[in-house]
């Protein structure tokens, strides 16, 4: 069987299109998959490295602030479905697989009118505007949350959940008798959560906890400097015999980071996690029915992280704090940010940290990925056709 797989722009498109990927090969080992990108995106270079061909189309987003532009968008548009044409007559795919982002309106649309059944995977509580616009062409829609039959057709929806990274189950807790907050802002970062966290700093350094805080590649050095200056302070206030007790403990509780290469051991060591609502860090929070704190990014189309966090908040399985207050100071407590006042809190609180984690746990959808492939394979076959 021949499977063409299109979508990304985002971690959040990409890693479930290359896990169903995966979850294809292993049940059909004989697979040939193809991937369909949007050149100059990160899926051109994340797709080969886990090992899949991908041929990228010069599709674009539009641009909503300034629409007199989008006459070089919409010619860009025309030239990539052209170009799927091709592609898809050359491939020649039993099935088509859209998992949301520029490249997949155009492919999957295309295959769609060359009569290729189509399955889409949308990932987030809110649907995207390119499975919105799929969502007739479409055979099956695999959705991660209850409710979304407000979006597609009640009879094409399918509750399997995202697919989560391979072995994140396999981490293993090192119990030093303390607690340990895990601050996780994406690959890129997340700058109200860094903000929070260096205005907290004194109160985490003093909390008798562990902080691992991944600050993302481009807020790293202002954190790391942020961090340093903090210790040094504190290392010199000790000198002079203020908090003496205090000075080591800034310089060992606090690891700041860029990325975390080692999430499975990240994951089991945390009591309580900080994360952006994307669909796939909170996919892996119930899977792993980890306690959180979510902060949406308010920089996503039509707010669908929100989206995301309230389907956790509306079940006891998770606490929302708002972007805009996050690195604000907290009303209790007026020496920390909103976000830590929030987490240091709740890290306490041994009942709470318990149910948050059983509600979240409980809404987990296991084995997504195969679940997705299964139904791929259905559309694919002789059968089905």
């Amino acid at each position: 069987m021949r499977y063409l797989i299109s979508g990304g722009g985002t971690g959040g498109h990409i890693f479930p299109a290359v896990s169903i990927a995966n979850a294809l090969k292993e049940l059909d080992p004989q697979a040939d998959i193809l991937f369909v990108g949007a050149l100059s995106r990160m899926e051109m270079q994340r797709v080969p490295e886990a090992g899949y061909p991908i041929v990228g189309l010069p599709v674009r987003g539009f641009n909503r602030a300034q629409p007199w532009k989008n006459i070089s968008v919409l010619i860009d548009l025309w030239r990539s479905m052209r170009m799927a044409k091709k592609i898809i007559r050359d491939f020649r795919p039993d099935v088509g697989v859209g998992v949301g982002g520029y490249a997949s309106g155009a492919a999957m649309k295309v295959a769609a009118r060359m009569g290729i059944p189509i399955l889409l995977q949308e990932q987030n509580g809110f649907a995207g505007v390119t499975n919105k616009l799929l969502k007739d062409d479409a055979a099956k829609i695999c959705v991660a949350y209850e409710g979304m039959e407000r979006f597609f057709p009640k009879d094409k929806i399918i509750l399997t959940g995202n697919p989560v990274r391979q072995n994140l189950t396999s981490g293993k807790r090192v119990d030093n008798g303390r607690k340990t907050l895990l601050i996780i802002g994406g690959s890129l970062g997340a700058k109200t959560i860094n903000d929070a966290i260096i205005a907290g700093l004194p109160a985490l350094a003093q909390a008798g906890i562990d902080v691992v805080w991944q600050t993302g590649k481009t807020y790293y050095d202002r954190c790391q400097q942020a961090l340093t200056q903090f210790n040094k302070s504190h290392a010199s206030g000790a000198t002079s015999g203020i908090a003496a007790q205090q000075a080591p403990q800034a310089h060992n509780n606090i690891s700041c980071l860029p990325f975390l290469s080692d999430m499975p051991d990240r994951y089991a060591q945390a009591d309580l996690v900080i994360s952006r609502a994307g669909a796939s860090s909170i996919s892996e929070i119930c899977l792993l029915g980890k306690a959180a704190i979510l902060v949406p990014s308010p920089n996503v189309a039509e707010d669908h992280q929100t989206h995301n966090a309230m389907a956790l908040v509306n079940k006891n399985a998770a606490v929302l704090v708002k972007d805009a207050d996050a690195a604000q100071p907290s009303s209790l407590n007026a020496t920390r940010s909103t976000l830590i006042d929030v987490a240091l809190d709740l890290i306490k609180d041994d009942a709470r940290l318990a149910e948050l984690s059983a509600n979240a746990r409980a809404m987990a959808q296991t084995d997504s990925a195969r679940r997705i492939a299964e139904e791929v394979i259905r559309l694919a076959s002789p059968k089905s056709k």
